[in-house]
């Protein structure tokens, strides 16, 4: 049941996003704020090279203070779809083109308190072919068996949403045998 909008505003403009505040009539009668972060859009992607193993990137999180083991992802730009952003994307993460790019779903990142939607790649068929990473990013490419990611991600050693969910979008196209 949707909530009535009663009034919106831009509390913050960002580079990657902005925080929306709306007032909304709930369906009880009763008002309330709530503050939205607008985001764009974003994609994840599954590179798997010719052995079948997936590329992931160690990146530090500022935010979680940590060095997360990540599948490659990004945001799109303004007037991108989906698709060119997952090819650019896996290009500047791991310097590989996808010769093959399939389209395996989407999800809302944080529902609770974000429109950013992520749409989730299958890339196959690799061939080396770097773009040059965002300023901001410093990566490194680990090589990994599907089975042994699921098992990282079954053991809490994947703590990054968008990896375990594209990889649980994946799991019937990735051999872990």
């Amino acid at each position: 049941m949707p909530f009535e909008l009663l009034a919106s505003e831009t509390a913050y403009q960002g580079r990657a996003f902005s925080i929306r505040r709306d007032q909304v009539r709930l369906p009880n009668g009763r008002t309330t704020r709530l503050d939205i972060v607008e985001h764009i859009g974003s994609v994840v992607i599954l590179p798997v090279d010719d052995e079948g193993r997936l590329l992931f990137v160690r990146q530090y999180r500022h935010a979680a203070g940590l060095d997360l083991l990540e599948l490659p992802a990004g945001t799109l730009n303004r007037d991108e779809t989906p698709e060119t952003c997952a090819r650019r994307e896996v290009r500047e993460e791991t310097g590989m083109a996808a010769g093959q790019l399939e389209y395996l779903g989407g999800f809302y990142l944080a529902p609770g308190y974000s429109t950013e939607y992520m749409h989730v790649y299958l890339a196959t068929r690799l061939y080396n072919d770097p773009l040059e990473a965002d300023a901001d990013e410093f990566l490194s490419v680990e090589k990994i068996p599907p089975a042994e990611a699921f098992e990282l991600a079954e053991k809490g050693r994947l703590p990054d949403a968008k990896s375990l969910a594209a990889l649980f979008l994946a799991r019937k196209r990735l051999k872990t045998a």
